[in-house]
């Protein structure tokens, strides 16, 4: 594609991109900022793809080449340059967002009297809060927990987080449950209907959806969120536990069928679509329509087995990332599970909570495990560019002993913190040409990353351009690693400020007690803002 010779973009207002939204019309609103500064303005719907990295994550992410892209920055330069990427990848659709004098899509969209959010994942939040206003979901502050828990009162807490998260820091005594999992396994943790049931996530959202998701299939145990999470247990100057190991075991039959019976039901009354398995393929191909498909049980019963062309998504963890899981708003969702009665619980709780927001989805009714024939992980398809300028470790040897090749670190600022190859400067993909500029005395490049992949295609990027100079370590990291060579750690050779990633305040266990308190008080506003926002689609499911 020659630069010099190309059709101007064609323009989107911002009124037209929410009408697009409130009628539930395929859009893809992309933000091109890296994620920090992402996280600390966007629209509603606006999903973070940094602009270097739109070759891996667009295909997987937005799967149709014809889906309508509307990409915007906040006057980084980075709308344009991201949209020719998306064309030269096949998307025929691509549209930039009007923007204000300074050039600021963002800025355009907040004049024109668009809803601005904060954080990561802003629809799932906003949705958990609109479920506890709606529904009055139970909770209990951290401080009568603990008086539960010391005065020995029958009681189990639920951790609905990813079982990594809850190793990091967990309230003392936990179970590992993640969310769609919460029904499937509860009877089995609780047996006795008296025993009351804790659900506790980091913050809010998990907490209260899970919890909501037990209220809502009609255990009849008690049920309450742990108000506020792990925050508020810190809040309250209570101790959390670490490392623990403590995870749900299998459903026994008896409590599975009940579960069916329940998730169902709900998936029923809440509008998701049962589909069967011969019917899947007519769906994927139907012209003009997203299709995702997810595999929501746990990432090793996935790697175990699954359905050919299903990603590993847990569904309380899709539910908590639809902006990332289901980057097209207005696409449909298909949702598979362990298969016919085997589960047949885990797909249809999700897909009820996707249907009150706003997703059609369905979930297959008759998957037999006897076609779950892939196995592996679930790594998204990310192909290598033509003609990618590679160098194998032979060869890089003898250039890196010249003195006259500099290193250039192309993944994660925090990959290249824990580890990275010895003299290597970390830089955000857009600002490799500036970092080259400041060592003219240097007469080779070498782009690593973790795989390869990103620093390949942005080699074939530069070649494109000119610079004969460049070359990507074949295989990354990964392969100079494998071969017993050294690496170094730490952030003394950052060329890029570290805004690759927003530091959540509900992660770890560092995050100063004001920024904890100050992230509650904006999920207590989020109600407000959906109603200002207006495009937002939600219908909470009411009580039976």
């Amino acid at each position: 594609m020659n630069p010099t010779n190309l059709d101007p973009l064609p323009v989107m207002r911002c009124e037209a991109v929410r009408q697009q939204l409130r009628q539930r019309h395929e859009i893809a609103l992309v933000d091109l900022r890296e994620e920090n500064p992402y996280a600390q303005a966007h629209p509603l719907f606006a999903v973070q793809l940094a602009s270097g990295r739109i070759e891996l994550d667009a295909p997987w992410r937005l799967p149709r080449r014809d889906t309508l892209i509307v990409v915007y920055d906040d006057g980084q330069g980075l709308a344009e340059p991201g949209a020719r990427k998306l064309q030269a990848l096949g998307y025929r659709q691509v549209r930039l967002l009007e923007r204000d004098a300074a050039g600021s899509g963002l800025a355009a969209w907040r004049e024109s009297g668009g809803e601005l959010f904060r954080d990561v994942n802003v629809p799932s939040k906003a949705f958990g809060e609109l479920v506890e206003h709606a529904r009055q979901t139970p909770s209990l502050p951290a401080e009568a927990v603990k008086a539960l828990i010391d005065g020995g009162a029958d009681l189990v807490v639920l951790d609905a987080r990813r079982f990594d998260e809850f190793q990091t820091m967990s309230i003392p005594g936990g179970t590992s449950v993640p969310g769609a999992e919460l029904l499937l396994r509860v009877r089995d943790l609780a047996p006795d209907p008296r025993t009351q049931v804790i659900v506790n996530c980091a913050g809010r959202t998990r907490s209260l959806i899970g919890a909501q998701s037990l209220v809502n299939a009609g255990i009849p145990n008690p049920v309450a969120a742990l108000r506020n999470g792990t925050i508020g247990w810190t809040l309250a100057g209570l101790t959390l536990a670490h490392g623990q190991q403590r995870q749900f075991g299998p459903a026994s039959a008896g409590h599975l069928a009940l579960a069916q019976v329940a998730a169902q039901a709900l998936a029923d009354r809440a509008g998701a679509l049962r589909l069967r398995q011969a019917d899947l393929a007519q769906t994927r191909a139907e012209p003009g329509r997203t299709t995702y498909c997810w595999d929501v049980r746990s990432p090793s019963e996935y790697a175990a087995g699954h359905l050919p062309g299903f990603g590993s998504a847990p569904g309380g963890q899709l539910v908590q990332e639809t902006d990332v899981f289901a980057a097209v708003r207005g696409a449909r969702i298909v949702l598979v599970d362990g298969g016919r009665a085997r589960d047949g619980v885990r797909a249809p709780m999700t897909a009820h909570w996707l249907a009150q927001m706003g997703w059609q989805v369905a979930w297959l009714v008759d998957a037999d495990p006897a076609d779950f024939i892939e196995t592996g992980p679930w790594r998204p398809a990310s192909g290598m560019p033509d003609g990618a300028p590679l160098l194998g470790l032979d060869t890089l040897a003898q250039a890196l002993a010249s003195g006259s090749m500099g290193v250039l670190d192309l993944g994660s600022s925090a990959q290249h913190v824990q580890a990275h190859l010895p003299g290597a400067q970390w830089v955000l993909r857009n600002q490799v040409a500036l970092a080259m500029q400041t060592r003219p005395a240097l007469t080779e490049w070498l782009l690593v990353c973790a795989d390869g992949l990103l620093s390949a295609w942005a080699a074939a990027e530069l070649r494109d351009l000119g610079r004969a100079d460049v070359w990507a370590l074949a295989g990354g990291l990964a392969a100079w690693r494998a071969a017993g060579r050294p690496v170094e750690a730490g952030d003394r050779r950052l060329f890029s400020p570290r805004i690759d990633r927003y530091r959540r305040p509900y992660e770890g266990t560092d995050a100063p007690r004001s920024a904890m308190q100050a992230y509650l008080d904006w999920e207590f506003g989020l109600v407000a803002q959906l109603a200002a926002d207006a495009t937002h689609g939600f219908q909470v499911l009411p009580a039976a």
